[in-house]
């Protein structure tokens, strides 16, 4: 009996800031989770909201380039008190989401809750307890200085589990279809994207 070599798969997860953006790239092959590359984008030194879009969508775009990733998944703008926020970081996510689609990179959305609750199975955990269950999952440390990144990580994982789950085949982590969402909506709607 031939046995079949696990194909490799590589995620990066995003989650979407204004200020700092956090990412993290991992691999999957199998069952086996290795983290390739994390950080943050700072974004605060440049002076206009459009400087600021326009640095995601390089930084992500060059991510994309350096390491191919077959998915991205990213988090979901939490619903704040501030609708101008709520724009501004709807803004970030939509520019992120566009360096994906630009390369038909299926593109996954998940809940702040739905990560923790993925991760540590708290969906209410601090960012230090999501950081120290994901030094247990990859077996290493984590650079505290990147803390905003542990999140990116955090996402890539998230969407591993839910990517592997029995019921990932019929809906996907916000109840939107599963290799869809907005590379489904490009596919399937050729003349409203211009």
């Amino acid at each position: 009996m031939q046995q079949t070599e696990a194909t490799e798969k590589v995620i990066i997860g995003v989650d979407p800031g204004t200020q700092v953006m956090g990412y993290g790239v991992i691999s999957v092959k199998g069952q086996q989770i290795t983290l390739v590359q994390y950080g943050v984008i700072h974004l605060s030194k440049y002076t206009t909201h459009e400087l600021k879009l326009k640095k995601i969508f390089e930084r992500i775009t060059q991510l994309i380039e350096d390491y191919l990733p077959d998915e991205m998944a990213i988090e979901d703008p939490f619903y704040g008190k501030n609708p101008q926020s709520m724009l501004k970081l709807g803004r970030a996510q939509g520019v992120a989401m566009a360096a994906a689609l630009a390369r038909d990179i299926p593109i996954v959305e998940y809940s702040p809750r739905k990560v923790k609750q993925s991760v540590t199975g708290s969906g209410s955990a601090s960012k230090e307890q999501v950081a120290y269950m994901l030094e247990k999952i990859l077996a290493m440390e984590l650079s505290r200085e990147f803390m905003d990144a542990t999140d990116g990580i955090a996402i890539a994982i998230c969407h591993q589990y839910h990517a592997n789950s029995p019921a990932s085949s019929t809906s996907g982590a916000s109840g939107k279809s599963k290799k869809g969402g907005w590379s489904a909506f490009v596919s399937e709607n050729p003349g409203r994207i211009k």
